[in-house]
């Protein structure tokens, strides 16, 4: 089994309310990786980048390769960094800002034949929104190019358009983005605020009728709902006491792409998925170990 998860791994600056930060790695594709990393130890799961040459740079790639979590071809960009950001606590509100603007990821897609390699033989290549904004249209294309030629070899294409507009010039830059992913993807990972419809079965019915054959719009602590070529179902979330929610729709990605990586059913897999992000709500941070 090879996973392959693509996007950005930024630097996480956390305020712990006494003038000190703690640092950590974050990113929505990176968070996904590690969740199907936990769940299937046997799998080979990659993150598709690319880093810096700096001291935190070679951190980012400690950090992935004792998590088990391989960088395929991701290239090494001479002179670049990572991105960064920070978390700062008012009260029990956080707020984020960013430096991201000239992150080594923004080039991941900068050496078209390495990207190939990267996802060569993968079962899953996953990608998301974010994944999408950060590239320049260029890079964008030569990543469609790479996910098509994936899936032309048997790979099967996940996207989550995990939707984040202040990266993009506008919403109808997004949309088109989108569009194209959805055409390429054979698995759809939507939350269903980001789809503009009125229902779940609305926006799982649309992305079905562009050609998406497996549809799972996550709602929160609402049931998920799954729409196939066997039908639809409505997977109940587990329901836990929320401390944290951050990386709740990365894990439960993680969870369903693992599950349908190791021959789950889409049911079994929803099913798993819920499970996982229940336990990462439940406690602090994007990053959990399962229990």
């Amino acid at each position: 089994m090879r996973f392959a998860s693509i996007g950005e791994c930024m630097l996480e600056l956390s305020d712990q309310r006494d003038s000190r930060w703690t640092m950590g790695f974050a990113g929505d594709a990176l968070n996904t990786a590690w969740y199907v990393r936990a769940l299937l130890p046997e799998a080979e799961v990659h993150f598709v980048s690319a880093f810096g040459d700096d001291a935190f740079s070679d951190q980012q790639r400690d950090f992935l390769r004792r998590a088990g979590i391989g960088t395929a071809s991701s290239p090494t960009i001479p002179g670049a960094r990572p991105g960064l950001y920070a978390i700062a606590l008012d009260g029990g509100e956080r707020s984020f800002t960013y430096w991201r603007s000239d992150s080594a990821a923004r080039r991941l897609a900068s050496d078209p034949a390495a990207l190939d390699r990267s996802l060569a033989g993968c079962d899953i290549a996953y990608f998301t929104g974010i994944t999408l904004a950060i590239l320049a249209e260029p890079d964008r294309e030569v990543l469609f190019a790479a996910l098509e030629n994936a899936r032309a070899n048997g790979a099967r294409i996940a996207f989550d358009p995990n939707h984040r507009l202040r990266l993009w010039p506008d919403d109808a830059s997004a949309r088109l983005a989108y569009a194209r992913a959805f055409a390429l993807a054979d698995i759809a990972l939507p939350t269903f605020e980001d789809l503009a419809e009125a229902t779940p079965d609305a926006a799982a019915r649309r992305l079905h009728g562009a050609g998406v054959a497996e549809i799972v719009v996550k709602c929160g602590a609402a049931p998920a709902y799954l729409l196939t070529g066997q039908g639809h179902a409505e997977i109940p979330a587990t329901q836990v006491e929320t401390i944290d929610t951050t990386g709740a729709g990365d894990s439960f990605c993680g969870g369903y792409l693992a599950g349908r990586l190791a021959g789950l059913s889409p049911q079994e897999s929803a099913r798993q998925a819920h499970r996982v992000a229940a336990q990462v709500v439940a406690r602090h941070g994007a990053l959990i170990d399962l229990q």
